[in-house]
């Protein structure tokens, strides 16, 4: 996988505890890399990091607030890592109406952070910052947007994503490119959904923990469409950027979206109802519609992924129907039980997801 450039490399994880932290963690780890944690906490119980025993599998969990800069600084400088892969965020947008300020200085201020660190570097080091979809102003049209369509965002959480992109871009020009030492690439991906997350006001969780009561969910929005993708989608798309810049392949200081295909496109109803028929829910029975809609959510939004096609041969891997039934799988285990099994459950998913991958002639997966 990516030519093995992973392998025997040191690799900074920050927000590493977190659900998409903990798949990439493992998926590194099969790489053969030396994963190291630097995360402010373990955001959620029951968590990922703690059924896979990640703390004891990488080498060295560092608990810290990314936004303190030169404690950041100091570990990075410590560690010496080949590869940053910047998580750490507060990424839940019924958070960002209640915490605005910490939203925004977390995905702000904690990205400003690790562009602090990584720019004066003097060893080769590849930074992959992930944003968000959201960072883009969406006005709800029906394309797709393009990586250089304009930032924004009207609730807090979309606008600190927008920020922080262009404090990436200011570092970038200011400091950054003159650096011959440093690759930098930006990863915009949203509405990743998968088995392993426990975080609060998200409907693929809210939806499990239903349904394992034998209960039906309560959803706010059910006409509201997404491009539901697996969360092993972006992970790859972060990976494969890591390596074309670290391999000199593509241009340095870009951002990429990593989105899924057009078919993945449902409503919130139309997922939960497939994730009914996949637990064995009677589907007709298996929601409760609420009028409480708390804050105003977006419609519609969706990433043009073309960039990524053209110079990482990258697009999306698995049809709507796995990903419902990758979610289900892994759900499925830990609530019936076989907590000690999950571990293999997700190396099993990410095999067989870089297998499909192969099928499709994907460059990354060699």
């Amino acid at each position: 996988m990516f030519s093995d450039i992973y392998r025997n490399k040191k690799v900074i994880i920050t927000g590493n505890t977190g659900f998409k932290g903990s798949w990439l963690s493992t998926w590194l780890l099969l790489c053969g890399a030396k994963v190291y944690g630097y995360s402010i906490d373990v955001p959620t119980n029951p968590s990922m990091y703690k059924v896979l025993n990640l703390e004891h599998k990488i080498e060295e969990q560092k608990f810290a607030d990314v936004r303190d800069k030169d404690a950041f600084a100091d570990f990075v400088n410590k560690i010496k890592p080949d590869f940053i892969f910047h998580l750490a965020a507060q990424a839940i947008v019924s958070t960002s109406y209640k915490n605005p300020f910490d939203t925004i200085s977390t995905n702000v201020i904690g990205t400003a952070s690790v562009l602090e660190a990584i720019k004066n570097v003097d060893w080769n080091l590849t930074a992959v910052l992930i944003t968000s979809d959201k960072a883009y102003d969406n006005v709800e049209w029906i394309w797709g947007y393009r990586e250089n369509d304009a930032m924004g965002g009207k609730d807090v959480y979309s606008g600190s994503k927008g920020a922080a992109e262009l404090v990436i871009k200011s570092y970038w020009h200011s400091f950054i490119k003159n650096n011959s030492f440093v690759k930098l690439g930006v990863a915009r991906a949203g509405n990743v959904i998968g088995g392993g997350d426990w975080s609060k006001d998200r409907i693929v969780v809210d939806t499990i923990q239903a349904f394992s009561n034998n209960q039906p969910v309560e959803i706010r929005s059910p006409k509201a469409t997404r491009p539901w993708q697996h969360v092993l989608e972006p992970l790859s798309g972060y990976l494969r950027l890591g390596q074309m810049l670290a391999s000199n392949k593509i241009n340095n200081g870009e951002a990429f979206n990593f989105g899924p295909r057009a078919e993945q496109t449902k409503t919130v109803l139309q997922l939960v109802t497939d994730i009914a028929i996949n637990w064995g829910m009677n589907p007709e029975k298996c929601v409760s519609i609420t009028g409480q809609i708390p804050f105003e959510e977006a419609k519609l939004l969706k990433l043009n992924c073309d960039k990524a096609l053209a110079y990482l041969n990258w697009h999306s891997t698995l049809c709507y129907q796995s990903t419902v039934k990758y979610i289900t799988d892994w759900y499925r285990e830990y609530y019936s039980g076989n907590e000690n099994r999950l571990c293999d459950v997700t190396i099993a998913q990410i095999e067989n997801f870089v297998q499909e991958a192969k099928k499709q002639d994907l460059l990354w997966s060699l």
